[in-house]
């Protein structure tokens, strides 16, 4: 019998940092699940994941969207309609796979995200926060869409949980980071992207979502801590700056209003 539900993740070169996901998932008390990890490294390592349903998906790196659909391809191949796109520089407590459950069950027909927190360490203002709060720095509770510069923002970013965004509802854009959503959307608005490399394919599908009126749901209950931007050199980084530029450029020549489009296409140049 098929599992309910797919975690779909894309791996490159992050072989140590896999580790703590892994360890997550071997953890949960819901095991209705299988795994798929698209390997896009160049140097292919051996994965462990004894104790878990797993199908490692060897595959050209052609950026996020790419491994993205493959693994959503292999999971209906093998009957799973559930498919949770989670980064693989992340970690979680023993209840996530039920709350993800849950809500599928809850959002059906809907794409949804969750509330996603700094690993402790991974902040980007590390010294700003006491010890008490490590690991209750928010990086994601619901995301937002500026059309005047055709970017995307996460609410409550850096910000200390205080319960502030306890209250779930529809939200304007979730983030590839935890991503959500069943075999009903992917009939009515198809794959990913994949002339996105990396950054912006994400805010893409939320946007053509948007457009065949499926709804994005912000959940709160669900969590899950980040260890931000380990697959880019980290936050800041060059490539992380140069792959987001060319994203953006991407996603507002698509969706941005004309004086947008033209501002980003002016940036973009004056910038290379």
């Amino acid at each position: 019998m098929a599992k309910h539900i797919a975690i779909i993740t894309v791996l490159y070169k992050n072989y140590t940092v896999i580790e703590d996901f892994l360890k997550s998932l071997r953890a949960q008390e819901n095991k209705n699940f299988h795994v798929f990890i698209a390997d896009a490294s160049p140097e292919r390592q051996h994965i462990p994941t004894d104790g878990l349903s797993v199908t490692v998906i060897p595959i050209e790196n052609k950026g996020y969207a790419h491994g993205v659909n493959e693994g959503i391809k292999q999971a209906q191949q093998m009957g799973i309609s559930n498919y949770c796109v989670i980064n693989d520089d992340v970690y979680f407590d023993k209840e996530f796979t039920m709350d993800l459950a849950r809500s599928f069950q809850e959002h059906n027909n809907s794409c949804f995200g969750g509330k996603i927190y700094y690993a402790p360490g991974y902040e980007f203002h590390k010294d700003k926060y006491t010890k008490e709060q490590s690991g209750k720095v928010i990086w994601y509770a619901g995301g937002t869409v500026d059309w005047a510069h055709a970017t995307t923002g996460h609410l409550g970013v850096d910000e200390v949980d205080q319960g502030q965004f306890d209250t779930g509802g529809e939200t304007e854009f979730i983030t590839g980071c935890l991503f959500c959503f069943d075999k009903e959307v992917v009939d009515a608005i198809g794959f990913w992207d994949e002339e996105y490399f990396l950054y912006y394919e994400d805010a893409d599908y939320c946007e053509r979502a948007k457009k065949a009126e499926i709804p994005l749901i912000y959940n709160p209950n669900l969590v899950i801590w980040h260890k931000n931007a380990q697959s880019t050199d980290g936050s800041g980084s060059k490539l992380h700056q140069e792959l987001q530029k060319k994203a953006h450029l991407r996603f507002a020549r698509k969706y941005a209003p004309m004086r947008t489009k033209l501002h980003v296409i002016k940036n973009y140049f004056l910038s290379r």
